[in-house]
C-alpha cells in the first residue's frame, strides 16, 4: 500500500517506515514547497529517518531539480489542464517532468516522435501514474497520465527566451544581461544549473582517504558519492569540515598569523571562524553574530557552537551574540574582550547570487530591490567592523555575491565616507564561477594606518 507524500516529512519521533521511496518524499517536499514557499534546506531538515540513505539521496535530487527548474516545467505546464491541480497533483507533475527533463529523449528532439512511443517517455509516465495511486484520487492519477504525456513533447522544445529555458527570474537575466554580457550570462545560468559537487577541507595531518578526489585547491577534496556514512564519521571526528573552496579566498586575503586577536564579525555558521582558527593554530578568535529572537531557535548558531568547538587546542575561542552595528567599546570591554583587532574578517550577509548553484532557491526569492537594502546594510557592518581594527591591522570584507552593488560599490561607499580615511585599499579577488569553477564571491584586504 502506497503511503500519502506528507510521510516523506516525518517527524524525527514519528516510527519508522522503511518502505518509504525517495520519489513519493520527494513528493511531499515539492507540495510543502509549492503550497508555503517554505525554504529548502527548512525542508530537508524535516525528511523522515526512515529514508536509507540511498533514497534520503535521491529524494533530495528530485526535490532539487524540481526546484532549480521550476519556472521551465511551470512554463511547459501553463495551458494543458483546465484548471491549476491541488498542490500534491502538481507536485507528482513536475517530479515527472524534471525527470523527463533530466535526461531529454533524443527521438523527441530529433524525429518528433509521439511521447507514446518513446521508451524513456513512457517509462517516467508509468512510474508518475503508479505512485499517483497512492497519493491522489483515481480521476487525478488518470489526469497525471493524460498531461505527462504532452508535458514530455512540450519539454523536448527549446523555449525563445533564456530566463525560461535556463529557468531564471526574467529581471534578474535582465540585470545579469547588462552587467556581463549576453554570452556571459548563458554561462552563468549554465552554471547555477548543474548540481553542486561537495567539497571537503581536510583538517589534520592524517592520510586523506580515497574517496576524497584531489582538486587544484589546496586541501580542498571532492567528496565522491556513496561514502556519506565515512564522511559525517569524519566530520564528527573533526578531520574535515564540508566547505566549497571559495572560502579560501576571504581566509587568505585576511593571513591570520599566530598569536593574533582575531574577530569574525558575521560568524555563523562558524565555517570560517575555524578555518581561520587552523590557520593561526595559536591565538584568539571572537566570532560574533546576531543573537536570536526570543522563543526561536537558530541552527545556524548551534553550528556556530560546534565548529567553534572544534577549533585547535592552542587557539581561544569566544562565541558573542551582538548587533555588530550597535555594540560599541563598553560591550566588549563588560566582557572582557579586545576592543580593537589584528584582523576582522566581515563575511556580509549579501544576496548569495554567488552561490547559486547550492542555494537553489534563492532566485525564486530575491527581488530587485534586494541588492541596494544588502548594499546599504553591508555599508554600515563595515563601518562598524572598521572601528574594530587596530592601528596597523587588517580588515576583509567579503560577500558571496557577484553583483557589483554588494561589492565594489561597498567598498567605494566606505572610502567615500570618513570611516575609510585610515585605510587604504591592498587587494580585492572578485571570484566568477564560469571562469573560476566555484562558487562566486568578492573579497576586498583593507589596512588600517
Amino acid at each position: 500500500m502506497m503511503h500519502d507524500v506528507k510521510q516523506g516529512l516525518e517527524k524525527a519521533t514519528d516510527a519508522p517506515k522503511p518502505q518509504l521511496s525517495g520519489w513519493v518524499a520527494a513528493a511531499g517536499l515539492v507540495e510543502r514547497w509549492l503550497g508555503r514557499s517554505e525554504r529548502v534546506d527548512a525542508l530537508l531538515e524535516g525528511l523522515a529517518p526512515s529514508l536509507s540513505a540511498q533514497e534520503r539521496a535521491r529524494a533530495q535530487h528530485l526535490f532539487y531539480g524540481v526546484v532549480r527548474w521550476a519556472s521551465r516545467l511551470e512554463s511547459a505546464l501553463a495551458g494543458l489542464m483546465t484548471r491549476e491541480p491541488r498542490a500534491k497533483v502538481k507536485a507528482v507533475l513536475m517530479i515527472a517532468g524534471f525527470e523527463l527533463l533530466e535526461r531529454p529523449s533524443p527521438s523527441l528532439r530529433t524525429s518528433g516522435a509521439s511521447p507514446a512511443v518513446d521508451e524513456h517517455v513512457a517509462k517516467v509516465v508509468h512510474h508518475a501514474v503508479e505512485r499517483a495511486k497512492g497519493v491522489c484520487s483515481p480521476k487525478e492519477a488518470g489526469l497525471v497520465n493524460a498531461v505527462a504525456r504532452k508535458l514530455a513533447t512540450r519539454l523536448a522544445e527549446k523555449p525563445a527566451d533564456l530566463a525560461t529555458e535556463l529557468a531564471h527570474p526574467e529581471w534578474l537575466v535582465a540585470r545579469w544581461t547588462r552587467q556581463f554580457g549576453a554570452a556571459t550570462t548563458r554561462k552563468l545560468l549554465e552554471w547555477n544549473q548543474q548540481p553542486a559537487p561537495v567539497y571537503a577541507r581536510w583538517r589534520t595531518e592524517a592520510p586523506v582517504p580515497e574517496f576524497l578526489a584531489p582538486t587544484k585547491w589546496a586541501n580542498f577534496f571532492e567528496v565522491k558519492a556513496g561514502k556519506w556514512d565515512e564522511v559525517r564519521r569524519l566530520a564528527n571526528e573533526g578531520a574535515l569540515y564540508l566547505q566549497d573552496p571559495s572560502t579560501r579566498l576571504c581566509v587568505e586575503l585576511l593571513a591570520p598569523q599566530a598569536g593574533e586577536t582575531i574577530l569574525d564579525a558575521c560568524a555563523a555558521p562558524g565555517g570560517k571562524s575555524l578555518f581561520i582558527a587552523d590557520v593561526m593554530k595559536t591565538g584568539k578568535v571572537v566570532a560574533l553574530d546576531e543573537p536570536v529572537a526570543p522563543g526561536k531557535s537558530d541552527l545556524r548558531l548551534v553550528r556556530l557552537k560546534e565548529n567553534l568547538a572544534r577549533a585547535p587546542g592552542g587557539v581561544e575561542v569566544a562565541l558573542v551574540q551582538a548587533d555588530l552595528r550597535s555594540a560599541g567599546s563598553v560591550y566588549y570591554r563588560n566582557l572582557s574582550l579586545p576592543e580593537s583587532y589584528d584582523a576582522v574578517l566581515l563575511d556580509a550577509p549579501c544576496s548569495n547570487t554567488g552561490v547559486m548553484r547550492h542555494r537553489i532557491d534563492v532566485k525564486w526569492r530575491l527581488q530587485d530591490g534586494d541588492f541596494a537594502r544588502h548594499g546599504q546594510q553591508q555599508l554600515e557592518l563595515l563601518h562598524a567592523a572598521g572601528r574594530l581594527v587596530r592601528p596597523g591591522g587588517r580588515l576583509v570584507y567579503s560577500t558571496c555575491s557577484i553583483d557589483a552593488d554588494e561589492n565594489d560599490s561597498v567598498i567605494k561607499g566606505f572610502f567615500d565616507s570618513r570611516a575609510g580615511g585610515p585605510f587604504k585599499l591592498e587587494k580585492q579577488i572578485l571570484a566568477n564561477p564560469w571562469t573560476d569553477g566555484h562558487d562566486g564571491a568578492g573579497a576586498f584586504l583593507l589596512r588600517k594606518a
